[in-house]
């Protein structure tokens, strides 16, 4: 069988045509003058010959608050704004939170995203307040949402709250001043936080209380 390419390279060589690729040029890919990148250039990368400090998080002091009122008519109360952004269900005025959730919610000194900080002495001593954590910055700054922390009823969202406690526990904070763009002035004792986990022995008593109300209502109970 007659090579096609040989006796086309063969004809167009009696003819004293040259346009014609060679074998090598024939074997070369289309497409490689079209994959080399013009952005590469030889040597390291910016980022290769950056030093590890500038990767490190910048200082609290350098962070940029975007903390706003999101909702000037909203006419909604602290508690229930938690309870519905949080799923923690508890009731009453917020300076009862702290003891209500003992022995029902798992509660830390620390903030974790989606708990429930718990303020005491706000405003007067008699009174609280209750936020919840939408981001940990770093050890000693805090991101939230809150309700009526102006007394007017707002919504307002991510509000910098920083821990100035001396032992760095998270006892005592500062709140950011959102109309006048400012760390407050004001220090607040913190109670801790609540997180939407029940504990054990609420599970089980929620369990029994479930397991009544089955047999109350005359439905078979299931066994094992």
């Amino acid at each position: 069988m007659v090579d096609s390419r040989a006796l086309l390279l063969a004809v167009a060589a009696a003819a004293g045509l040259s346009g014609l690729p060679s074998e090598a040029e024939a074997l070369t890919p289309l497409s490689m003058d079209l994959a080399v990148d013009p952005s590469v250039t030889e040597g390291p990368s910016e980022h290769a010959t950056m030093a590890p400090a500038d990767f490190e998080r910048l200082p609290d002091e350098a962070y940029e608050p975007t903390a706003r009122v999101t909702n000037w008519r909203s006419r909604l109360q602290c508690v229930p704004f938690a309870r519905r952004e949080s799923g923690v269900e508890i009731y009453g005025n917020a300076n009862t939170w702290w003891q209500q959730a003992r022995d029902r919610y798992e509660t830390s000194a620390d903030p974790d995203e989606g708990s429930v900080m718990v303020l005491r002495g706000y405003n007067t001593n008699t009174r609280g307040h209750v936020a919840v954590v939408r981001e940990v910055v770093s050890e000693r700054l805090i991101i939230v949402d809150h309700s009526n922390w102006l007394n007017t009823g707002e919504i307002t969202r991510d509000v910098p709250i920083r821990d100035v406690s001396p032992a760095g526990d998270w006892s005592q904070v500062q709140v950011w001043n959102v109309p006048g763009r400012h760390w407050g002035g004001r220090t607040y004792q913190v109670q801790g936080f609540i997180q939407n986990i029940l504990t054990e022995a609420e599970q089980a008593r929620q369990a029994e209380a479930a397991a009544r109300a089955q047999v109350a209502s005359g439905e078979p109970v299931a066994i094992g």
